[in-house]
This record gives C-alpha cells, structure tokens and sequence, in this order.
C-alpha cells in the first residue's frame, strides 16, 4: 500500500486547503483511479505566529505535539504546510518519530537543478530574516536576497493581513510584481522563491517580470506526492 502523509495544517487555512487540493490532483496524474492517503492536524494560526516572535521552544512543543498527534493516526511521513514553521524545522526533526519532508530543503534542491544563482526571497517577515533559507540555498552555491529593511515590513503586513485571511487583491498582486521588477533592477537576481505557502496563490503565474518564480508549495507536493507513491 501507499504511505500515510500527515500534513500539520492551519498554518494557515488557505495554504492547507491549496496543498490538499494540489496532492489529489498530483497523486491521480499517476494514479487516476485512486486518491492519497492524508491525514491533517490543523493548528492555530494566530498562536503559532505570537509563539514565533514570542517562545521559540514553545513552539518547537505546539509543532511537536501535532506530529506526535500524526504520528499516533499512523502516518508513514509529515510536512508542515507552512514556510514559516521552518525555523525550527532542524529541531523537530531531530525528535520526530516519523521522517519530516522540509519544503527548505526540497525549493533548494529545485534551484540548483536549474542553475539559479541568486533568488529573492518572499514570505512573512520571520522566514524573510531567518538564517533557515539561506543556510540551506549557500549549502548549494546559492545566495539569498531578501527585501531592503522598508520593503518587508510591507510584505509581511500584506502576508498576514491580506492573504492568509485569504483576500487575495489586484492591487496587492500589482505591488508585489512592481516589488519584484525592482529586486531585479537592482540587486541582480534570477529567480523569485514564493517562500510563503499563500503567495502562490496570489502569483500565480510561472514567470513575473521575466524570472522563473520558484512555487514552494508546488515543489513541497510533488516531493510530498513522490514519498506517499512509496510503497510500505
């Protein structure tokens, strides 16, 4: 049989809703005729945030609890369908008692298959500073370009404010492209990593001012897709 995927979800509902949707349309281009198997823990967003910016180990618990909670309904593998949860992804896998599959690692691995360089990065302002991306992208020959110090205050406020209540506005979308056009006038990168699960919702175009977005969500799920098609 196929392997069980747990999905540790709400974090936040839109992009947890939007990887359940991509893994059964995945999953049946290989196998029309049958669905995955999933099963999801969906968390508190609102808590999940203040326990970012407030208590990191209390964090690493609320996030381990949900595994423990996936790991007891029997699944074979967990991703957390979030970006942000990353920063402390090395902690939870350490203890988890299933194998984690980490959208870090597995964008990462994306970029360097097709020779980017130099990639801006785009999410909430916790993974937009953390060292977790661009730990994981220089291990690969890869450098990280963040927004400038005005420009991700407003990321982060359209993030949390606008798509993870799942408003999803022209104007914002406007920004963003106008925001992206700019990285790469002035800081010379080849790529974009839509570095927050709700942003590909918003961009929804492969390519914006000329550079390959790199869809985190949709490189999560073929991985995720990829490891459930295993047979136990």
């Amino acid at each position: 049989m196929s392997r069980i995927v747990g999905l540790v979800g709400g974090l936040g509902p839109e992009s947890t809703i939007d990887y359940y949707r991509r893994i059964i349309a995945r999953w049946q281009k290989y196998e029309p005729d049958s669905s995955p198997r999933l099963v999801i823990d969906s968390l508190d967003f609102r808590l999940g945030i203040r326990l970012v910016e407030d208590d990191r180990a209390a964090l690493v618990e609320y996030l381990m609890d949900s595994i423990r909670r996936l790991a007891g309904a029997g699944v074979h593998l967990v991703a957390m369908t979030a970006n942000t949860p990353h920063i402390v992804f090395d902690e939870l896998a350490a203890h988890s008692p299933v194998p984690m599959l980490s959208i870090v690692e597995t964008c990462a691995d994306e970029a360097r298959a097709r020779g980017l360089r130099r990639l801006a990065l785009l999410g909430t302002r916790f993974t937009m500073e953390a060292p977790f991306y661009p730990a994981a992208f220089a291990r690969r020959g890869i450098a990280i370009v963040p927004p400038d110090d005005q420009d991700r205050p407003w990321v982060h406020e359209r993030y949390l404010g606008e798509l993870v209540p799942g408003v999803f506005k022209d104007e914002t979308r406007e920004r963003f492209v106008a925001l992206i056009e700019r990285l790469k006038a002035e800081t010379g990168i080849d790529g974009v990593i839509l570095g927050g699960t709700e942003l590909p919702i918003l961009l929804q175009a492969p390519v914006v001012a000329g550079l390959p977005m790199l869809d985190t969500t949709e490189l999560h799920v073929q991985a995720i897709v990829s490891e459930a098609r295993r047979r136990t």
